[in-house]
């Protein structure tokens, strides 16, 4: 039997376990990838670890989220993680050069290697053919000191595409596509494998966007084999070396197919507030809108913003509408700017931002109260956008300005029908991808040798091994699809103290509970109480961190999202699953046991703990985890345990689970 593209890059890379769906699977990681919100905990963990050197082929620190350095705690972390970048060894990327995953796609991504990196969109450059994975920021810590990157082997789907895209359809379009079918949970537990003769239709920048925003599908990776259109992009880059021929064997065989025929999307529309709400953008149009903005790391490439360009030249945005483009690199800006489409934008009423993630996490452009706004970004979970109560629906970038011209929703073939004069602007690649490098600073060329810490960078903290008696408050009850927003937001206020955990600490589910740190401090102990997919959303391991913290000792849910799943076991909270009549009996407040000795079960590869609580019933919790998971989690996590794998094996490197 043959392989698939997935299989194929996975078995290249194995060095522990077996291609089989289900079992937990050891993988070498080649590229590894960070960012400014998430980094600083990483090399904080880097050097707990006692690790001098990257060992991965290619490690890269963007600071793409906080670039408008509100406070000096953002400028202090953008220094730290250019000294963690030139002591250590890996490639810095300055403020404002651009988002990680579009600077990454321009400079760095390969197709047939593996990259790791500590954000959910890390997938991005499955378009390239490259095997990227999102992943805490710890598991990214250990991996670049040379450890294993541990997951459970997913199952590989084909997602067939047929036909090629019509007029005014676009890449957002089959992505939104898929969610509309499959929802923000289909994707979980499995690689999308792209296949079928529709993908050699679209381009590379085309098929990034959808493997960008599989991971709104929860699922662990998007990719797609190369082919012409893979080695054309990158010849454009000045990168054809990287190109290697890549794909499935004739004879692979997948876990399940889906079928798209692209001949047949049309516009969609996610509506609030989850990427999976899609419709035909027919069905909500006349909509007044307040906002568009186009750009992030889904569409703020140079390909992305050209057809809005196109759109408004020689004319204007509707007096009532603001428009904002957000490119995802400087270098997508210097480039329309040399062409002469950044003035006419411009012209239109159009208004530049810094390349930055910013506004998609709610640090600058948050909407006006009461109001619409059209992003094409790839998350609108309520309150994301750094207003509570929004209205953010997600489109391409040819929806987004059409309602900037007309001032409302409106398919842009109606757009086009009533102007007369409006064409399909299509997608169009540059001759060449050129731009000034000076944003990049190669290891070689380290600013710094030492690390600087400004007085907001706390050392990282540490949980003490797994107590065999685990007893607290049932200290909140949640419903579905708490995302990791909820638990620790984003937002500019907040985010700055991402590299200062006790202080961060007091901002824990306080948009679903205000109050909830103090509680959580005062009760010295206690469970989260959550419905389905829990922690849903983006890879920042603090979610877990936090909790663990304030004294949190596990989480009962009905079900996880992977990433944060695997980061509540390297924080060392238990995670265990129960069913719904649990879940509906449990109240907050309610007293909470596990019985007896949980360690010893937990090391032992018991599968059933009993819960009781108050004293008065009981229930069974379900615990999923590999051997090396139960190790970790009776160790009080990944870092203390890591660090007892090094000093046993006396070389700086991990010792074999």
């Amino acid at each position: 039997m043959g392989q698939t593209l997935t299989e194929k890059i996975l078995d290249d890379h194995l060095v522990e376990g077996e291609l089989v769906p289900g079992e937990e699977i050891g993988i070498e990681i080649d590229q590894a990838l960070t960012q400014d919100t998430t980094g600083t905990l990483v090399w904080l963990q880097f050097e707990a670890l006692e690790l001098e050197e990257v060992q991965t082929e290619l490690a890269a620190q963007y600071c793409d989220h906080q670039t408008y350095q509100f406070d000096f705690k953002n400028t202090d972390d953008h220094r730290f993680l250019r000294s963690a970048a030139g002591k250590f060894g890996a490639y810095f990327s300055r403020p404002g050069n651009g988002i990680c995953h579009q600077v990454h796609k321009e400079h760095f991504a390969a197709p047939g290697k593996t990259m790791l990196g500590s954000d959910s969109h890390t997938p991005t450059p499955g378009g390239l053919g490259e095997l990227a994975i999102g992943a805490g920021g710890l598991d990214l810590a250990v991996a670049m000191g040379g450890g294993a990157y541990y997951i459970e082997m997913p199952e590989i789907v084909s997602v067939r595409l047929e036909g090629e895209l019509p007029e005014w359809a676009t890449a957002k379009d089959v992505i939104l596509e898929l969610l509309r079918r499959l929802s923000v949970k289909g994707g979980v537990g499995k690689v999308l494998e792209f296949t079928g003769p529709g993908v050699e239709t679209l381009t590379v920048p085309e098929r990034t966007t959808i493997t960008n925003m599989g991971t709104e599908l929860g699922a662990t990776t998007s990719i797609f084999p190369t082919d012409e259109e893979t080695k054309d992009f990158l010849s454009r880059l000045d990168r054809e070396d990287a190109y290697v021929e890549i794909g499935p064997d004739e004879d692979a065989e997948y876990a399940d197919e889906i079928v798209v025929d692209l001949s047949e999307l049309e516009p969609l529309i996610a509506t609030p507030s989850m990427p999976d709400n899609v419709v035909p953008v027919r069905e909500v149009e006349g909509t007044d809108v307040e906002q568009v903005i186009v750009g992030s790391c889904t569409n703020g490439a140079y390909e992305d913003i050209l057809p809005s360009a196109k759109m408004l030249e020689g004319r204007e945005i509707d007096p009532k509408t603001e428009m904002i483009v957000a490119p995802g690199s400087k270098q997508a800006s210097e480039m329309l700017a040399r062409e002469g489409w950044a003035s006419e934008m411009m012209a239109a009423g159009v208004n530049f931002s810094e390349a930055t993630c910013g506004a998609c996490i709610g640090i600058g452009h948050v909407p006006a109260s009461d109001s619409v706004s059209l992003r094409t970004f790839n998350r609108n979970f309520e309150g994301r956008s750094g207003l509570e109560d929004d209205n953010v629906y997600l489109v391409s970038p040819e929806v987004a300005t059409a309602a900037a011209i007309a001032g409302e929703i409106v398919d842009p073939r109606d757009l086009a029908e009533e102007l007369g004069d409006l064409e399909a602007p299509g997608i169009e690649l540059p001759d060449e991808y050129y731009g000034a490098d000076t944003d990049i600073i190669e290891p070689e060329n380290a600013v710094d040798d030492d690390l600087i810490k400004g007085p907001n960078i706390a050392d990282v903290p540490l949980k003490d091994p797994l107590d065999a008696h685990l007893e607290g408050p049932s200290l909140l009850k949640m419903g579905d699809d708490i995302t990791t927003d909820h638990i620790i937001p984003a937002t500019q206020d907040i985010l700055m103290y991402r590299s200062n955990v006790p202080k961060l600490s007091e901002f824990t589910l306080s948009r679903v509970d205000e109050d909830f740190a103090d509680r959580a401090l005062d009760a010295d102990g206690g469970f989260l109480v959550a419905g389905e997919n829990y922690g849903q959303g983006s890879s920042r391991e603090h979610a877990a961190l936090c909790p663990m913290y304030l004294g949190v000792e596990g989480v009962l849910a009905q079900s996880f999202a992977r990433i944060h799943k695997a980061n509540l076991f390297n924080f060392g909270l238990l995670p265990l699953e129960i069913d719904e009549e649990t879940y509906e009996k449990i109240d907050e407040g309610d007293d909470i046991e596990i019985v007896d000795d949980v360690a010893g079960a937990v090391r032992s590869g018991a599968e059933e703990f009993t819960i009781r609580v108050n004293d008065e019933w009981e229930a069974t919790g379900y615990l999923d985890a590999s051997e090396r998971e139960r190790e970790i989690l009776a160790d009080g996590g990944k870092l203390p345990h890591t660090k007892m794998q090094y000093d046993q094996s006396g070389s700086g490197t991990p010792a074999d689970d």
